[in-house]
């Protein structure tokens, strides 16, 4: 039996999302604020909490990494001189804002007055009800949008839900004052869907300039019926074509539209192999450039309500130092079983909205739909299914290219086990799970299929002679892995978002679980990494090659070090190896 569950601590790394108590600031002998980071935190979300921003705390604080910051961490806060009294949120059971009413279980109607970091499901949560019926009872035409100081009217828990949560896909005149003068621009009021970064796009401006021409000191927050000066524009906005996707998603970046004016992006999705990297402290950018990496790979945790721009920075800070970016997110199983069909279109929405993005010109070139989701650690016990999975991959899939049709769409890559014997409510064998996604039409949903390879201790030339038990098992080859994968879904190409091997050197005994790789050498580690990706650019099978991992630094309980190929000394025999091998 092989656990291999290992892995996806690296969320943790690279900024989970979860809920986050405020606490009250002191300040510090220079007067400017401190902040004590919490499990959950992100620097968008601080900044959104202080009227900051991401790079102006991160200037202060001598941040280069948006994606680096911990719990504990003492953040000074620029443009504050005084204690931030944020205030907290409502508790569930107490009486709502000035003119609320009553708890959860009141059935008559209350308000609420939105506070900063509040979104539309937060306070349905809080409430007791769902954020489309809010969206309703306030006539939001797009949930994603609203504002410190909005007063919201909060219906009763019992409220009939009966939004279709789509769109009409019709064309929208966008209202504009027009000056004349290309190059004075002209005033422009928001509608539904609209970002500042969008409308800057639209006008042939930037972001920081109708910023600072309108105070806006958060470009995050602008808020539909507001009216902007639209400084150096052409004083004509371009046409909106709605693509007809769902407007209930969570973020804040376009609500299912596209820019037609948006210049074409050369495509992601054809191509030939090519080499990347998993990051979790993205220390040695060079070091990956010299080895022949072009990719790097992110995972993200989405939470429900969180808005596609947490994402900006990772993907400018990635292309920053030249790669292209696979963005594998993830989600949350609780938040998925509370409500599943609602939760596929909520993701849905948000992955298209990333799709979107273009923080420095550039959008992510890929995006992995979950990571692995046959395993009841990362999808809710009792609903593990391949066609559960595509039902969600299908709608996530249809909003990105509704999009961006250049971004490679990547299926998750299941758990390599024959754990489970098949299926179970716990979680499915890989093979079983693909073979039911198969079944159920994943091959029209993803450009590339998705799996992991990280549990070997053989050469990849071999077929057999696996030291363990069930040696003749599939997943404890390469060869095995990839006929599997290629035999299921027949005519396209596979992505390895991990493939790694697991090597004690320098470390130390292995924790429990993962005794199986204590002979594994660090130059075994790096042969056999060379040897894979060779055998996966001459296959004409293999789109992307992505080495688990980089840069680890946890051993235990799950060793992602150990996998690292940088390895204590810092020193990288695999990077030696893969550059050579694929010269």
């Amino acid at each position: 039996m092989m656990k291999r569950f290992a892995a996806l601590a690296i969320c943790f790394a690279i900024l989970a999302l979860a809920p986050v108590a405020v606490f009250a600031q002191e300040a510090d002998s220079t007067d400017l604020e401190t902040y004590t980071v919490q499990p959950g935190d992100n620097l968008y979300r601080i900044a959104i909490r202080f009227d900051s921003t991401v790079s102006a705390i991160a200037a202060e604080n001598g941040i280069t990494d948006f994606t680096r910051i911990f719990v504990g961490q003492q953040l000074r806060i620029p443009g504050t001189t005084a204690t931030v009294d944020v205030p907290d949120a409502p508790d569930a059971t107490a009486t709502e804002e000035p003119g609320g009413t009553g708890g959860p279980n009141n059935q008559e109607t209350g308000t609420y007055t939105v506070v900063r970091g509040d979104t539309l499901n937060n306070i349905a949560r809080r409430f007791g009800t769902t954020f489309t019926a809010i969206a309703q009872a306030n006539n939001l035409a797009n949930p994603n949008l609203i504002f410190p100081g909005q007063v919201l009217t909060i219906p009763g828990t019992t409220a009939a839900d009966t939004g279709s949560g789509t769109t009409t896909g019709e064309t929208v005149d966008t209202p504009v004052t027009d000056t004349g003068s290309g190059s004075t621009g002209g005033q422009y009021t928001v509608v539904p869907g609209d970002t500042l970064n969008a409308i800057a796009r639209r006008f042939n401006t930037s972001t920081t300039a109708i910023a600072q021409a309108n105070g806006i000191t958060n470009p995050n927050l602008i808020f539909v019926g507001q009216v902007l000066n639209v400084p150096g524009g052409t004083g004509t906005a371009a046409p909106i074509v709605d693509s007809g996707s769902s407007t209930t998603g969570g973020d804040t970046t376009g609500g299912g539209t596209t820019d037609s004016t948006a210049p074409p992006q050369p495509s992601n999705v054809a191509g030939g192999f090519e080499l990347g990297g998993q990051v979790i402290t993205f220390a040695y950018p060079d070091l990956m450039r010299g080895t022949g990496m072009s990719w790097v790979k992110i995972q993200w945790t989405y939470r429900l309500g969180e808005p596609a721009l947490v994402v900006e920075d990772v993907i400018r800070n990635a292309h920053n130092r030249g790669f292209k970016v696979l963005l594998s997110i993830k989600g949350d199983p609780g938040e998925l079983a509370a409500n599943p069909d609602e939760y596929y279109r909520e993701y849905a929405s948000f992955v298209g909205s990333v799709a979107e993005l273009a923080p420095d010109g550039r959008s992510v070139e890929g995006i992995q739909i979950w990571n692995e989701m046959n395993i009841d650690r990362e999808w809710p016990s009792g609903l593990i299914s391949g066609a559960n999975y595509t039902n969600m991959l299908r709608q996530a899939y249809q909003n990105i290219k509704s999009k961006n049709s250049s971004v490679l769409v990547v299926s998750g890559s299941p758990a390599p086990t024959g754990f489970f014997q098949s299926c179970t409510t716990a979680g499915c064998n890989d093979n079983a799970f693909i073979r039911d996604m198969a079944n159920a039409g994943a091959s029209q949903f993803l450009d590339c299929v998705g799996l992991h390879y990280n549990e070997g201790v053989v050469p990849p030339t071999s077929n057999s002679g696996d030291p363990r038990g069930n040696s003749t098992y599939y997943t404890r080859y390469y060869n095995g892995m990839v006929s599997l994968y290629s035999s299921t879904f027949p005519g396209k190409p596979l992505c390895f978002t991990e493939i790694g091997y697991l090597s004690p050197e320098g470390y130390g005994p292995l924790p429990p679980g993962f005794e199986w790789a204590a002979n594994t050498t660090v130059a075994q580690q790096a042969e056999y990494l060379a040897s894979a990706a060779t055998l996966a650019r001459n296959s004409g099978r293999v789109r992307l090659f992505i080495v688990w991992n980089v840069d680890g630094e946890q051993y235990s309980p799950d060793p992602q070090a150990g996998y690292a190929i940088v390895r204590p000394d810092q020193t990288c025999p695999a990077c030696n190896a893969l550059r050579n091998a694929l010269q």
